[in-house]
Order: structure tokens, then C-alpha cells, then sequence
């Protein structure tokens, strides 16, 4: 068997920025067992597989440990390659995936635009063990499937020097996401998922279904511009759509190639 696989530099107009994902197109769907593998040994945050399924695409989305339930970056990634290789006459996508159906458009300068369901956050007490994650007392800890921790600074958010081990114990979260007011764009953030074998993702969509609608309440406003701070970095244009929650950003082809199985 031969699987065609892409890799996706997504929320990146240039290669080498932005956040890598593999997506493997298949005619049918493989063991888990095998999926798994195959992203267990692209060794990316995530590997998406796609299926056509009527006028749209079954999605699944595999870490190098685990599946999981959403992925922004790698579902940019795969309508990426849908619209530039696929089906290059389409403009609009659905995907049928673990959180439901979500939608993928693409304007006339090629930005891609998501529509993902909004979860937005409740705030919790500040424990010893936060603290202990990052060297630094949060000013505030908000719970949503993953932990947000408020700082006072983008430069706080920069200088961070995580505690994996330490945010590997924190119970009950996906992964814990560090924010704070920007100092040019309206929030900054970085994203770490130790327990699903990403120590740091370099930018993270699905986390931004979290950051945009507790952002909107604290500043204010609907209309947001974001930067994740990792190495690599990303940008993305965002907006709260009160239960959803629009992202868009631009993507770059790096590489195409075949698996043998």
C-alpha cells in the first residue's frame, strides 16, 4: 500500500514558520494501530488523515502518543491541501471530525479561514503546582479542556521556562496554555502538551478556541489578532462568534512525498 502524505507549514505564509503538520489522504480507513504509527514516526505535532465522504472529508488528527479530539493547525493543514491539490476548484470545505462537522474556506489571496466551536473557560483557584509549572505565580487559572494561565506580560510569556515534568501532573487538562495581553497584536500565548508527547506545539489552534473567547470578555472585543510565541511562531487573525469561533491564516507546502506500508 502507498499512501500519498503532505507536509504543511500551517499558520505560515513561508515555509519553516508557523506549526508542521503531516496529512496522509487515504481511500479507507486503517487499523488505529496503524495511524497511529504513521504519526508515531512523523514525529510531528500532529498527523491528519483525510477521506472523501460525500461532497466533504472524514478528518482524524493523531499526536506522536495519542488521538485527539481537535486540532486546528492540521486542519488547516489538510483543507490546505485539499484546495491546492485535491479539488483545487472548491473555495469551502466541511470536514466531519470527533467535534463535529467544521468548516474550511479560502479567499482570493489564499488565506484559509476556520470555524471551530468555542470553548470558553472557567475560572479556578491558583494552586501551589501552577506556580510550580512555570517558576512564576499566574495572576489568574481558568479550566476548559485545557488549563489557561494568565500572566501580567508578553515579556513574562517570552521569558517562560516550563516545568514539564510539573505540567505533566496536572490533572484533568489536555495541555495548559500560557497568555497574556500583547504588546502589538491583542494577546500572545504558548501551548504545552507533555502527556500527548508535545513538549511545546509551535502554534495551536484548537487552543484558540479557548484564548479567543476569553480574550474578547477581557478586552472587550470580538475582533482579535494573536501571536503564539514558540520558536518557530505564528499569526492568526481570530474572531468570537459567541458558541464559535472563526481563525484564519495562510499556509506553505514543504514537502510531498509516499509511505510504504
Amino acid at each position: 500500500m502507498i499512501i500519498t502524505m503532505y507536509q504543511v507549514d500551517a499558520f505560515s505564509s513561508e515555509v519553516f514558520g508557523g506549526n508542521p503538520a503531516a496529512v496522509c489522504v487515504l481511500n479507507e480507513w486503517l487499523d488505529d494501530v496503524v495511524l497511529q504509527n504513521i504519526a508515531a514516526e512523523n514525529n510531528l505535532a500532529e498527523t491528519a488523515f483525510i477521506i472523501k465522504s460525500g461532497s466533504g472529508y472524514d478528518l482524524r488528527w493523531f499526536t506522536p502518543a495519542v488521538e485527539i479530539d481537535l486540532c486546528g493547525h492540521a486542519t488547516l493543514a489538510s483543507a490546505y491541501v485539499i484546495f491546492k491539490f485535491l479539488e483545487p476548484e472548491l473555495k469551502y470545505v466541511a470536514f466531519q471530525t470527533m467535534s463535529g462537522e467544521l468548516e474550511v474556506t479560502i479567499d482570493s489571496e489564499q488565506k484559509l479561514s476556520m470555524d471551530f466551536p468555542a470553548r470558553a473557560p472557567q475560572q479556578i483557584e491558583i494552586t501551589d503546582l501552577h506556580e510550580q509549572a512555570f517558576g512564576l505565580k499566574p495572576l489568574e487559572v481558568w479550566q476548559s479542556r485545557d488549563l489557561l494561565v494568565l500572566f501580567e506580560s508578553e515579556a513574562q510569556i517570552v521569558q517562560l521556562q516550563p516545568n514539564l515534568e510539573k505540567i505533566s501532573e496536572i490533572k484533568d487538562s489536555f495541555a495548559v496554555i500560557a497568555t497574556a495581553k500583547g504588546d502589538e497584536v491583542d494577546f500572545v500565548s504558548r501551548f504545552f502538551a507533555p502527556n500527548a508527547g508535545i513538549p511545546e506545539d509551535p502554534v495551536t489552534g484548537s487552543a484558540h478556541c479557548t484564548l479567543v473567547p476569553f480574550w474578547a470578555d477581557k478586552l472587550n472585543k470580538q475582533v482579535l489578532n494573536a501571536k503564539q510565541l514558540s520558536k518557530r511562531g505564528g499569526e492568526l487573525f481570530c474572531e468570537n462568534k459567541g458558541d464559535r469561533v472563526a481563525m484564519s491564516g495562510y499556509a506553505s507546502l514543504f514537502m510531498k512525498g509516499e509511505i510504504y506500508l
